[in-house]
């Protein structure tokens, strides 16, 4: 692995195919895992928002409930694979698989221009690619806007994946303006990609949004020539964000309060999740030596302002601005192993990055499970992998688009992929008014105090035609039509009570 290390005209041969092939490899794995697209997480959600533009681009409605809100999911890019669905047809996993395909190449794409302004080695950009897959932590976990490796598997097919390229390719072009002064088109059009990516991703916009501004600050020397397109470029991005029509983006600034509880585990385990990236945190320190005004070590430090706030405020939500703390130290890591003075240097510091790699991929190595199957996988690696959630296809014969199931959360967030509303949603939704209600209706329905009368009356209420719920559960007024994995039964609503008139003592 001391290989890795030279200069971008005298390196061997293998100090750019070492990093290149194993980044190839890497992909390639990536790939396979979009033809299996793994269930897990927010896929329902995303599935479900496409499935809804397909059916109306103009006005889908709320993509969980049957209910006509805004949401901040109808994001430009759900709104053209919702396109891509409706004028050819596609089933939405296939057209999900098109853009996981898009959303990988423009991150790859993005890696590569961003490092190269950082960079000039021609393995510096595999390396990067490697070092913001595998150098995390020796815990696995998975959140969307989080590159490792097992979390990337796991959400390829998220908005995040394409956001996050998306500002990859938004650095470079922020680098290569300020290098360049940029003219007014060049500025405008940045500003127009820093608005795309908020409204694809809004924390991965905020992240974009940091390293931008680093960007700006690092070249501050171009402030006064290129000033006023600048603040042309920025007002035009937030002019894109004030009119885009499916939901308001300003609005988001008060939801805050409804996503600190899910976003509570982003501050537990930091050590276990992040201690490979110590690495990258050198080699900050290393450029920091040589410039105050690095970019990538601006970057580090608003990244670590805005996590550190949210923990000392308990605004956990602020915790996905930790890819901004990651991801600079991550590609300064494989920038400085490269481009290292001593030769003595090189080598150790190219075997120490090898070793936090090495650890790194063998700690994400139950990846490989979501391509062939836990079945084949060696002992020691089936022990790493997580089994996917398994989907609800198996209602599709009986429940139609359109129609209203009752179910408890882990179901509601999957369910609405095949075009069924569920009663409460499965994820927080700031824009539902009754969010509140809708979620104690379900807690309700399926708790042991509530009276065959009661649950009635919850069904007609939402206009409820079927009910997913485990077996042994509630039945009453119900009628089973299919059995699935887990013990799940889809009962289908039969009864028809009705209402007891006033004083009376009804039916």
């Amino acid at each position: 692995m001391a290989g890795w290390s030279g200069s971008a005209s005298g390196s061997r041969p293998s100090t750019v195919v070492v990093p290149w092939t194993v980044a190839v490899l890497v992909l390639f794995l990536l790939l396979l895992v979009v033809v299996r697209l793994p269930w897990a997480g927010d896929l329902g959600l995303h599935a479900a928002t496409v499935e809804r533009l397909r059916h109306s681009l103009t006005d889908p409605g709320n993509p969980l409930v049957d209910a006509d809100t805004p949401s901040p999911y109808y994001s430009p890019w759900t709104v053209v694979l919702g396109a891509v669905a409706r004028v050819g047809g596609a089933s939405v996993f296939v057209v999900l698989r098109l853009g996981a395909l898009v959303g990988l190449g423009l991150l790859v794409t993005g890696v590569w221009r961003y490092v190269r302004t950082l960079g000039a080695h021609r393995a510096a950009p595999a390396l990067a690619l490697l070092c913001l897959l595998l150098l995390w932590g020796t815990e696995v976990f998975a959140w969307s806007g989080f590159l490792g490796l097992n979390s990337l598997a796991l959400t390829v097919a998220y908005p995040s994946v394409l956001a996050l390229g998306l500002a990859f390719h938004l650095w470079a072009g922020l680098a290569s303006a300020v290098g360049g002064g940029g003219g007014w088109g060049e500025w405008l059009g940045l500003g127009v990609l820093w608005a795309v990516v908020l409204l694809c991703h809004q924390f991965t916009g905020v992240v974009a949004s940091l390293g931008a501004v680093a960007v700006l600050v690092a070249g501050r020397r171009a402030w006064r020539p290129a000033g006023a397109r600048i603040v042309g470029g920025a007002a035009l991005g937030a002019g894109v964000l004030w009119v885009w029509p499916y939901y308001d983006f300003f609005a988001l600034f008060g939801a805050g309060s409804g996503l600190e509880a899910v976003h509570r585990p982003l501050y537990e385990d930091l050590a276990g999740r992040y201690w490979l990236v110590l690495a990258g945190v050198v080699a900050l320190g290393v450029r920091w030596g040589r410039d105050r005004w690095d970019a990538l070590v601006l970057f580090f430090a608003l990244g670590v302002v805005v996590v550190a706030a949210g923990g000392v405020s308990g605004h956990w939500s602020w915790g996905r601005a930790l890819p901004a703390v990651v991801i600079p130290a991550q590609v300064a890591a494989a920038v400085e192993v490269l481009g290292a003075g001593r030769r003595g240097v090189r080598a150790g510091s190219a075997c120490v990055l090898a070793g936090a790699l090495a650890v790194g991929a063998w700690t994400q190595a139950g990846t490989v499970g979501y391509v062939v199957g836990r079945g084949v996988l060696p002992g020691v690696v089936e022990a790493k992998y997580r089994e996917p959630w398994q989907g609800y296809h198996w209602i599709t014969p009986w429940v139609r688009y359109g129609d209203v199931v009752m179910a408890r959360v882990r179901a509601a967030r999957q369910i609405p992929a095949y075009g069924a509303y569920t009663v409460a949603p499965g994820y927080p939704d700031f824009f539902l008014p009754d969010e509140v209600r809708r979620g104690t209706a379900v807690r309700r329905y399926f708790g042991k105090g509530a009276s065959a009368e009661e649950r009635w009356e919850i069904l007609r209420a939402y206009g409820v035609r079927w009910v997913v719920d485990r077996e042994g559960g509630v039945a009453e007024g119900l009628r089973a039509v299919a059995r699935g994995p887990g013990g799940q039964v889809l009962y289908e609503v039969v009864t028809r009570r009705r209402r007891p008139p006033p004083g009376g003592a009804g039916l």
